[in-house]
């Protein structure tokens, strides 16, 4: 069975909506997504839906080269997963983006999670919650804690996720470019076309 990777992006793009959470978690990242390849075309989160409005929120997939990501400062994670592990996860996703409009911010839900207070609302998610959700999909992840408390920073504790990037988030492409040309330069001729 052919192996997969999953991506998790953590970021803080700055807003006073991210700083005041800052404030309780001290934290460098209180932001979760979730992507199903390298380059982060297509990134996946509750969030806002309106950039200038964080209490308008729901499903939303994410540009990283757009809006509050252009200055954004990030860790992106992979995990390696087996087809079916990626498959579940993926299709998961896709049943909740296409049935977006009857899902909704968690935002009470975030607010219990400071009082470390379990509150689990139908159809509702914030970030790293329905991060969360998707993972546990795989069958191969356990929190050890309600998914309603799963905060950006734990996502990086459990499974066996490895730290691929660090900076600007706006600077990710071009880093993971340079680093495939490089890896490519070592390999024997006819593997740099693969």
């Amino acid at each position: 069975m052919s192996e997969k990777k999953v991506y998790i992006l953590l970021s803080d793009t700055g807003t006073l909506f991210t700083k005041t959470i800052k404030l309780y978690t001290k934290k460098p990242y209180n932001h979760a997504s979730i992507a199903f390849d390298e380059n982060l075309s297509q990134v996946y989160s509750f969030g806002r839906k309106r950039p200038g409005n964080p209490f308008i929120g729901g499903f939303v997939s994410e540009n990283i080269n757009e809006g509050l990501f252009k200055n954004a400062t990030c860790a992106v994670y992979c995990w390696t997963v087996n087809e079916t592990e990626f498959n579940k996860m993926n299709n998961y996703n896709k049943r909740i983006e296409a049935l977006k409009e009857n899902y909704r911010y968690n935002l009470i839900g975030l607010f219990a999670v400071i009082f470390n207070k379990q509150l689990k609302r139908e159809n509702a998610f914030f970030c790293s919650q329905f991060v969360a959700s998707v993972l546990q999909q795989s069958d191969s992840i356990d929190f050890n804690k309600p998914l309603s408390l799963v905060t950006p920073h734990d996502l990086q504790a459990v499974g066996n996720f490895e730290l691929v990037y660090q900076g600007k988030l706006k600077d990710y492409n071009k880093e993971t470019t340079d680093q495939h040309n490089i890896s490519m330069i070592g390999a024997p001729a006819g593997m740099a076309s693969a």
